[in-house]
């Protein structure tokens, strides 16, 4: 709510692009639901309805997730990969995710199975857009043998549960967001809101442990740079 008051407004839209931009940080950033969201731009006399809120970062949360991805460094060559199970209107789904060995993440993937198709499927995409990677760590999960044997022959492959602690913490969003929300409506919305929540946590997230005080500080202002720099990117 901090960003100049002077940022052009969207085409189309009634409130400010400060407003949207704040709206769709304030959303992922802390794992909130729209209603808590209503009540936060209430108590700054910004009057709009969840559901608008909802449209929001619906429509917005994509772009500043690609935001991100697209100025974020190139991952590095080790990847962490495991699934968890999340649930869909009672129906049981394997979230699959991939990270580097900084712990951002690489990609998530929602699919009705957790065999070697599955992990082939995500392996595929996940090596279309980054590359073949040098080590891949995984549980001891045997669907992720023949997959990584064939698509990626040369690398070296880990399958141990204690070195996979780094993915298995970045699941923890996820089981925060099903604790307050309750269960997913879809595979899509899933993995749209997932997908957002993961990249745009990514810069407001800094390793505090790696850090001082006054680096986190300086992390924190980075962040609210870019943010303001992809909120002038927003387009109708």
């Amino acid at each position: 709510m901090n960003t100049p008051s002077q940022m052009p407004r969207l085409k189309g839209f009634r409130f400010a692009r400060e407003i949207i931009a704040y709206a769709v940080w304030a959303y992922h950033r802390f794992a909130l639901s729209t209603a808590d969201v209503e009540d936060l731009l209430a108590e700054r006399g910004v009057i709009v309805s969840r559901e608008t809120i909802r449209l929001w970062v619906n429509r917005f949360g994509r772009h500043f997730a690609d935001c991100v991805r697209r100025d974020r460094p190139a991952p590095r060559d080790k990847w962490h990969i495991d699934e968890v199970v999340i649930t869909i209107r009672g129906v049981r789904h394997w979230l699959w995710r991939a990270i580097d060995a900084d712990g951002n993440v690489l990609d998530i993937l929602v699919q009705p199975r957790r065999n070697a198709k599955a992990a082939r499927r995500f392996l595929r995409g996940l090596m279309a857009r980054f590359g073949t990677p040098r080590v891949v760590i995984t549980d001891k999960l045997r669907s992720y043998i023949k997959p990584i044997r064939t698509l990626a022959p040369d690398a070296e492959h880990r399958a141990h549960k204690g070195l996979n602690n780094a993915v298995e913490v970045s699941h923890r969003p996820t089981r925060r967001r099903e604790k307050i929300f309750g269960q997913f409506k879809s595979p899509r919305q899933a993995l749209r809101s997932l997908a957002a929540h993961d990249q745009i946590n990514l810069i407001f997230r800094p390793r505090r442990h790696k850090l001082s005080a006054a680096s986190c500080r300086h992390a924190r202002a980075d962040a609210f740079a870019l943010w303001y720099d992809y909120a002038q990117e927003m387009a109708a």
